[in-house]
């Protein structure tokens, strides 16, 4: 029951969390109005890929807490978790799709060293985390490209 308890919370936590971002910071006119490259996906698949991998992301998260030895891998965890959770407020409320492409590139980075850290010593969570490394990369492309033709000096 104790684990079925803190996996709740970790999903609770994370979905949450990843809602509350989603809500607070909406796109607007703004955003709209930006020029986007052929390749943005309608704004109706964002939250249904971001619920199926906050859930993910939680799962693993909850698996790292379960197991001791995996410090490092829940550093890794934490960090990713805060650069998600910065980038839709740089981006959307802050309208700085520069500084959002550099939190994405380092939230990148954090994922895969995640990935090859969790693959030596807990490969589930390894594997669970490719379609968001997979994601994050597209997502990547998605706001360089927006920041490529949109730039103005």
């Amino acid at each position: 029951m104790k684990q079925m308890t803190s996996l709740l919370f970790f999903l609770i936590g994370v979905m949450g969390a990843g809602l509350s971002i989603g809500v607070l910071t909406a796109p607007g006119d703004w955003y709209a109005a930006l020029q986007k490259p052929w390749f943005n996906p309608p704004n109706w698949v964002f939250g249904p890929v971001w619920t199926l991998l906050y859930m993910g992301i939680a799962y693993v998260g909850w698996r790292l807490w379960q197991q001791e030895h995996q410090r490092i891998l829940r550093q890794l965890w934490m960090l990713q978790m805060g650069l998600n959770l910065l980038w839709s407020p740089a981006f959307f409320v802050a309208q700085m799709p520069n500084l959002a492409l550099l939190i994405m590139v380092m939230l990148l980075g954090a994922i895969f060293v995640f990935e090859r850290r969790a693959w030596q010593s807990d490969r589930l969570s390894a594997v669970l985390f490719l379609p968001y490394l997979a994601w994050v990369s597209f997502a990547t492309a998605l706001n360089a490209a927006i920041v490529y033709l949109n730039w103005t000096l």
